[in-house]
């Protein structure tokens, strides 16, 4: 027995390098299928990444907002907590109506386990967001430490694992590669 599409909850999360680059590879493949998808980044900042070069240069059917104020408490963070709350709550509902507007496919929640792992957003108001989705919308959410309960919640979870990466030998953040 054939069983029929619908909108799928997706979890990239783990300590490795890959899951908005897992996430980025299934907007691409979705756009190429004419699909409309929404990008949302809870936590970065910066307009130099080349995801965001790429969809302004080629107006693809994928829509980024960076709405985040770049990381929390690490890597020279000069922005006091409340302002990331802030952000990550305007990101939030910017998302929420994009999502309940029915006008995406798919809608990428990109660093939002980091949002939720630094208590800038809350797990119930992520929880009902997805609950009230639209049913033929898919949904990934990426960022290390997705909550337990987001992971039962989901259809697909893939952790993905760091083995080795280059920062431990000093290298430092790669254009094409990092972002």
């Amino acid at each position: 027995m054939q069983k029929k599409n619908k909108g799928v909850v997706i979890v990239h999360t783990g300590d490795g390098k890959g899951k908005t680059t897992a996430a980025l590879g299934m907007a691409l493949r979705a756009a190429g299928h004419g699909k409309k998808v929404l990008i949302v980044q809870f936590i970065k900042d910066f307009q130099n990444y080349g995801e965001l070069k790429f969809v302004k240069k080629y107006h693809c059917g994928i829509e980024i907002k960076s709405m985040g104020k770049g990381y929390v408490k690490i890597k020279g963070d000069k922005f006091p907590f409340e302002e990331h709350v802030k952000a990550a709550k305007q990101a939030f509902r910017f998302a929420q109506d994009k999502i309940l507007s029915k006008e995406y496919d798919i809608v990428v929640l990109d660093e939002i386990n980091i949002a939720l792992d630094k208590k800038l957003l809350t797990l119930d108001e992520v929880v009902k967001l997805i609950q009230q989705k639209p049913p033929d919308l898919h949904i990934v959410l990426t960022g290390r430490n997705a909550p337990k309960k987001l992971i039962q919640l989901a259809d697909l979870v893939s952790e993905v694992k760091e083995i080795k990466h280059p920062y431990k030998k000093g290298i430092l953040a790669q254009k094409g590669i990092e972002y």
